[in-house]
């Protein structure tokens, strides 16, 4: 017996939660929802950043800003690349000294989320200025909680709460305005890659050119000795020939 009752107990409660929920259904579809969104003009906010790579390890990044600040930006993402000198370069491809410039831009665009819900019926009791049920087209009745300042639509004419009477055949319409702001941000890594080494500079070549060793002891003549006059010769000659004269005339006195 107590398990037979509880088993009706257990359908009953699902046969009851089936109806309540084919009850919620058909309330919600009883009001008719619309939603639309506006968008406002759109605010663009670019800032420029300019670095050298320092040092790369894994997909962690090392660069030495600008300004001389060392910033290390973690885990970068496999699919992240960077334009350098016409090339998309992953993490894994950049050298230190080569030169990055990161281009964020920020997009801020406001809009307007616009929901227009609205209900017909027969007025079935009326507590203003608070609720309100009405009579659907399917013949179930439903509760409304009445917004502050709601007006009804009457047979053409524009009527509160206040005005409302049993029986009346009314609409409705709630339109909620929600703002939001829509944010996107755009980021783009650009660069170049080192310059080449300086070649070594040009070392002069020295010629050496060999000078003369002197000789310990003998001094190069700076000038030649002088020769010899011709006037000795002379007087020599004119001995020769006074010798030669006497010797003729002693010839002669032997003879």
């Amino acid at each position: 017996m107590n398990s037979t009752n509880g088993r009706m107990q257990v359908g009953l409660m699902l046969a009851l939660g089936v109806i309540c929920s084919a009850f919620a259904i058909r309330m919600s579809a009883q009001v008719k929802t619309e939603t639309s969104t506006t968008s406002g003009q759109s605010a663009h906010e670019v800032s420029v950043e300019q670095g050298e790579v320092v040092l790369v390890r894994g997909n962690d990044l090392v660069v030495k800003m600008q300004d001389g600040t060392i910033r290390h930006f973690p885990n970068i993402p496999e699919s992240a690349r960077a334009t350098v000198d016409g090339r998309q370069l992953g993490i894994h491809d950049l050298k230190p000294g080569m030169k990055l410039e990161r281009t964020i831009t920020v997009t801020t665009t406001p809009k307007t989320v616009t929901t227009v819900q609205t209900v017909t019926g027969k007025v079935w009791h009326i507590a203003p200025p608070s609720s309100v049920i009405l009579t659907l087209e399917d013949g179930t009745n439903q509760q409304f909680q009445i917004p502050k300042d709601q007006k009804f639509n009457v047979d053409g004419r524009e009527t509160d709460a206040w005005g409302l009477k049993k029986g009346m055949k009314v609409s409705a319409t709630k339109i909620v305005e929600v703002p939001e702001v829509h944010v996107q941000r755009e980021q783009r890594v650009s660069g170049t890659l080192p310059p080449p080494p300086l070649p070594p500079p040009d070392m002069p070549i020295l010629i050496a050119e060999s000078a003369p060793v002197p000789v310990p002891g003998a001094a190069a003549p700076t000038e030649l000795p002088k020769t010899g006059s011709v006037l000795p010769f002379i007087g020599l000659l004119g001995c020769l020939l006074v010798l030669s004269s006497c010797g003729l005339g002693l010839v002669r006195r032997a003879l």
